[in-house]
């Protein structure tokens, strides 16, 4: 796909406090936005430019967007959230912290970009998304997102038949080996020093899955461009068309430790993520998050749902404080009712 100019024409920031301010330009952030900017919220998203996803041809798993490359589903978001009255600001958040509450104890919040640009806003909504760290082999970087996947429902179908090898890195490789057969005949599990106990090796030798104990050294690069397979540091060379890996999933922060979100680690080291409640919502007031910061392996369908019921959470929240605002304008004799 041709990436359009518009699909990176940056909004002006208002000078005003906005209603929210949305932190990530993703799935569950531009989903957010625009139930926010439907609800008639002044809403602004604060979008990097640098979405997991990137390195991919196409998402998958999506019903009727199956197939779309990930550039295009995001430039379509944008433009939708800006139909709406919503507006996308590129840059990256240097710093966002609590500020003085506004009346009745609202939340109000300062975000200053790393331009020096500031904004204030009365709810935060935090959809940074995830970075995955691979083991330390070399070869596998280059090749992340096309010959080195993840996920098979992400792109078992685009890799079916192929000789596919599995990088172990802990327990859940176990899981993903039993996964990826379902899509080969002819797949490798590489152990490299993890344990493989002997009812575990009985039930890969059931489904014909080959187990490799040599550590591996290094990925090597084919002809074509993608991977030809993996060395061993015996010298031998084990012939793979595709490498699965399950990565360490780490939630993005950067920017954000003047908000003290609550954290948490998962299991197996398989990574950390921002700890959330229902909605997405937080510890701490006027914050919520959503998307892969906090749900370390939602596809694409998964977080914009999440982000679209963090927005609506969020907007509800926002009514209750403005009609508690105007009720207490009305009690003090601010403003009166009329007819």
């Amino acid at each position: 796909m041709t990436v359009t100019a518009s699909a990176y024409a940056t909004d002006a920031l208002p000078r005003t406090t906005v209603d929210a301010v949305v932190i990530g330009g993703g799935a569950a952030g531009l989903n957010g936005a625009l139930i926010l900017a439907r609800s008639r919220r002044s809403v602004v998203v604060i979008d990097s430019g640098t979405p997991r996803n990137a390195p991919a041809e196409a998402m998958h798993g999506f019903i009727v967007l199956d197939g779309t490359p990930p550039a295009e589903l995001l430039e379509r978001g944008r433009e939708q959230v800006r139909h709406y009255g919503g507006r996308v600001v590129f840059g990256e958040v240097a710093s966002a912290e609590p500020a003085a509450p506004g009346g009745g104890g609202d939340p109000r919040f300062t975000l200053t970009l790393a331009d020096g640009r500031t904004l204030s806003t009365r709810r935060v909504l935090v959809c940074t998304g995830l970075r995955d760290v691979l083991p330390d082999v070399p070869g596998l970087a280059e090749h992340w997102g096309r010959s080195v996947v993840h996920c098979p429902y992400c792109h078992g179908w685009e890799v079916r038949d192929e000789p596919i090898g599995v990088l172990a890195t802990g327990p859940v490789s176990v899981h993903q080996a039993l996964l990826f057969r379902q899509l080969t005949d002819d797949l490798v599990y590489f152990t490299r020093g993890t344990e493989l106990d002997e009812d575990t090796r009985a039930r890969f030798a059931a489904r014909a899955i080959r187990i490799v104990d040599t550590p591996v050294q290094e990925a090597v690069k084919g002809d074509d461009g993608g991977i030809a397979g993996v060395r061993l540091t015996d010298g031998t060379f084990a012939a793979r068309r595709i490498l699965a890996v399950v990565t360490r999933m780490q939630a993005r922060t950067e920017g954000l430790d003047g908000l003290k979100l609550p954290m948490e680690d998962l299991p197996d080291n398989m990574g950390r993520r921002f700890a959330s409640g229902a909605a997405g919502i937080t510890e701490v007031p006027g914050v919520w998050v959503a998307g892969n910061a906090t749900d370390l392996t939602a596809k694409v369908g998964a977080s914009a749902a999440a982000g679209a019921l963090a927005g609506a959470h969020i907007n509800a929240h926002l009514a209750s404080a403005d009609t508690d605002a105007a009720l207490a304008a009305v009690l003090d004799g601010t403003t009166t009712i009329t007819a």
